[in-house]
Order: C-alpha cells, then structure tokens, then sequence
C-alpha cells in the first residue's frame, strides 16, 4: 500500500508547524514535526555540553542522535514532546533552542542520522511531514508539495506573539535578527539547504491568515491526492 505524503517546507516562523499539524487532522494523517526533531538534538547535545565540541566530538554526537529518547504525545490541546522523560515543549519553541538545532541541522554526519527516523514516520494510511527539507531530500517522493513562505518581518511579529503569549519577554528587532540569521544559514548550508522543490505549490502567507492559507493548502492537496 502506497502511503500518501505531503511535505510543507518553509523559513522559520511561516506557521508550517500550525497548518501541518492542521492537515494531519483533516486528513487524519500521521505527523511529523522535522524541526521537533533537530531542536530536541540540540537541546540534548547542549544537555551534554557538545553543542560547541560538534567538529572535535562528533562520533559521540551522533551516538546520541541515533539514540535519542523522544516521545510526541497527542492531547486536546496540542502535542507534547518528551525528551528522556522530561515534557520539554515549551523549552523546544525558545529562539536558543531554535539557534541549537540550526546549528546541528548544518552538519552532514548528524543529519544523515535522522534521516532514518524520519522515513519511520511514513506509515499509512498518511504522512504530513514539515521542515525545511522534506520535499527536496527526506521524501522527493511525496504526492503533495508545499512550501509556505512569509517575509521576515511578518514572521518576527508572529513569533513575538507566540513568545509573548507563552509568557516570554521578547523584542522584535532580537527575534527578527535571529530569523534573519536562521534564513541566511539555512539557505546557505552544503547539505540540503533550504529552497523549494521544483514542483512544489509554494504559498506566501504574509498577508493571509491561517484559515485563508489552510483553504489554498487544502484544494492543493485534494487535486495532487486525487491522481
């Protein structure tokens, strides 16, 4: 049985991670949060005071990436994420947690082994799938391809809010200075850099809100399922 995938790349901050886990109920698919997953291995390597021995320690490093103790538990009001029994879902969505994984998501050896964990991810009878490579390089296969953009400023004030509402302190110039670091490294790495698929439907959320980009998602998706 084939399973159907459909993947949502896109920058930090564009609302992939909202409109995945909004598709994944709509469809009732399965889910998977790719950015979770780097985020939990910076957080574990800063755990172990590697972040800053990545070149000199790596073979330790991706021990602990093939290992990882992770757990995504569904509950009425959202997912929560568990790292070697600890609930670390709010601490993941923290801008040093955000910088963590995209340090770790720039080196080739750790991110060849969460490819594997990924791929485990596709099971039927679906698969949503965001990040920022998933259509290029974790499942080219996919049947629906979707990369949602927003301008940098758009994406700092959501994230503001978000930090805010979660009882956060935060400024916008420091978050929009992290994003736009995030963009230039991500865009800019060796492995798998951050760009859209050749045939991926790509959608510029700056002006629209998240029900108006769910409905362009979803006629999109229907029509690629539907061949």
């Amino acid at each position: 049985m084939t399973v159907q995938i459909i993947t949502i790349d896109g920058p930090s901050g564009s609302g992939k991670g909202t409109l995945a886990a909004k598709l994944a109920a709509h469809y009732q698919f399965h889910l998977l949060d790719s950015g979770a997953l780097y985020r939990l291995l910076g957080l574990s390597l800063h755990h172990h005071n590697l972040l800053d021995e990545l070149d000199t320690q790596l073979a330790e490093c991706v021990q602990i990436a093939t290992n990882l103790d992770i757990q995504f538990v569904s509950t009425e009001s959202g997912v929560q994420v568990w790292l070697n029994g600890e609930d670390v879902s709010q601490t993941i969505r923290t801008e040093r947690v955000g910088e963590y994984a995209s340090k770790v998501a720039a080196i080739p050896e750790l991110r060849t082994a969460m490819v594997a964990r990924q791929h485990a991810f596709a099971q039927a009878p679906g698969l949503v799938a965001d990040g920022r490579d998933m259509a290029t390089s974790i499942f080219p296969e996919a049947q629906a391809k979707i990369y949602l953009t927003a301008s940098a400023e758009s994406r700092a004030q959501r994230r503001v809010k978000q930090l805010q509402g979660m009882g956060l302190d935060v400024k916008i110039n420091d978050i929009l200075a992290n994003i736009e670091a995030r963009d230039k490294r991500d865009m800019e790495r060796t492995v798998a850099p951050l760009k859209p698929a050749a045939d991926a439907y790509i959608i510029d959320s700056s002006d629209l809100n998240i029900d108006e980009v769910f409905k362009l998602m979803t006629t999109y998706v229907d029509q690629q399922l539907a061949q």
